[in-house]
């Protein structure tokens, strides 16, 4: 008997199951608005802390760039992790990771050592993966025609963290005040205490283990370890045109929303723009980007994965025009960025819900893992290029760079819309969403 198999939950009959769905979703909520936490905790003053670090602004956005690429490459290990022992592991394991990182970058801080804090905040990305799988976990139970609403609600619950988390740094930087550690490394300190609690969560409270269950409900022939391994993950996602497009969805609208957002402040300086009223667009910008997530999953499960994966296509190229176009015209830019957020949502909402919904339950763990690869190394890719368009040619020209990634992914969704002619009314007129019920 192998160790997944002694792992794997008792049977749940379909009495249980609704009460099982609900605890789940609840258990992972909690994590997502501590998760959430913690990362905006720490992350709020990644770059003045590489500044002070490292002696130069040169070198400053090279810390929240190493989080980033830490979550990407944390990303394939953790599916790993989770296809062969469940869920609960993989997300317990990466909250840890995250914690240790954050206390790798106090001790830098505190040793003025910059290599080392790059280390550490790569280290510290392993919580943003977690908040991210914690989406998919949402999915595992869910039932087919509400499976977009439920990843929604956890995507959701990290708004509570992402308005919080910065306005709880500077009282964090105050708490290590004789500890000889930088205030700017306070967060992380804090931040290593909420992902450990974030573990001790999810380790004590997330069981029965939603994607053993979910196994555990599904055919005789997904069971087989070959049938769970990361290369029939790939071979899934290779062999679905739906879900490719689900992939090429997310990784798109990550890219776009991370490449002009993050050089957004910068634009709104150069036109005059000061540090609150740069924060006041920023919050709108996250309260596109999360508050309205349930409103996307409504729409995902009623209307279609493939509409709302168009909507957010729509959204982003609205947003583009609005924050290109914008000069020196900071309300027109606050709007552009907080459409730009809506897009996002629509964009990460549909394509998981699509992704799950295209792929064998056996493979969906490494699917997804492999989404979440390739949308944060796109968005890495993105960002770091965003710099250099912004400083040989404008912002605006950034806009109009990302709007040729648009171009691509509205044709994928045209062409797979034509492949299954009339499908959203077809499966809106039989009360369940059409891309579940053909794919």
């Amino acid at each position: 008997m192998t160790a997944v198999e002694r792992a794997a939950p008792a049977p749940v009959d379909a009495a249980s199951l609704p009460a099982l769905r609900r605890r789940t979703t609840a258990v992972l909520v909690a994590s997502q608005i501590l998760g959430g936490l913690g990362v905006a905790t720490g992350i709020a003053l990644a770059a003045v802390l590489a500044r002070q670090v490292s002696g130069t602004e040169a070198l400053s956005g090279l810390a929240p760039t190493a989080t980033v690429a830490g979550t990407a490459v944390l990303s394939m290990p953790m599916a790993a992790l989770m296809t062969a022992r469940g869920r609960r592991p993989g997300l317990v394991l990466a909250y840890l990771v995250g914690a240790l990182g954050a206390g790798v970058v106090v001790m830098a801080a505190r040793a003025g050592n910059f290599p080392l804090l790059l280390c550490g905040m790569a280290a510290f990305g392993a919580a943003s993966s977690a908040n991210l799988q914690a989406r998919f976990a949402a999915a595992d139970l869910a039932e087919p025609h509400r499976r977009a609403q439920a990843i929604s609600n956890v995507v959701w619950a990290t708004t509570i963290g992402a308005v919080l988390g910065p306005n709880i740094a500077a009282p964090a930087g105050r708490s290590v005040a004789g500890l000889g550690i930088p205030p700017a490394a306070g967060p992380f300190l804090w931040a290593a205490g909420i992902f450990v609690l974030s573990a001790v969560l999810v380790a004590v409270l997330l069981r029965p283990d939603p994607l053993l269950t979910a196994r555990a409900l599904g055919p005789e022939e997904e069971r087989s370890p070959q049938a769970r391994s990361l290369r029939a993950g790939l071979a899934a996602v290779a062999a679905s045109p739906r879900a490719r497009l689900a992939l090429v969805t997310v990784a798109v609208s990550h890219t776009v929303m991370v490449s002009v957002m993050s050089m957004t402040p910068l634009d709104l300086a150069h036109h005059g723009a000061g540090i609150s009223l740069i924060g006041l667009v920023i919050s709108g910008h996250i309260a596109g980007m999360y508050a309205f997530a349930p409103l996307m999953g409504r729409l995902a499960d009623r209307v279609g994965r493939l509409s709302v994966a168009g909507l957010a296509a729509g959204l982003l190229a609205l947003a583009l025009f609005l924050a290109g176009t914008a000069g020196g015209s900071h309300g027109q830019t606050a709007a552009g960025l907080f459409v730009l957020g809506l897009g996002w949502s629509a964009g990460l909402v549909s394509g998981s819900a699509l992704l799950t919904d295209s792929v064998p339950q056996s493979a969906r763990a490494a699917a997804q893992g492999f989404s979440d690869l390739t949308m944060n190394t796109s968005a890495g890719v993105g960002g770091a290029i965003a710099g250099l368009v912004v400083a040989q040619a404008s912002y605006a020209w950034l806009n109009v760079a990302a709007a040729s990634l648009l171009v691509p992914s509205t044709a994928l969704v045209l062409l797979t819309r034509n492949r299954t002619k009339d499908g959203d009314r077809t499966g809106a007129a039989a009360g369940s969403p059409p891309d579940v019920r053909q794919a």
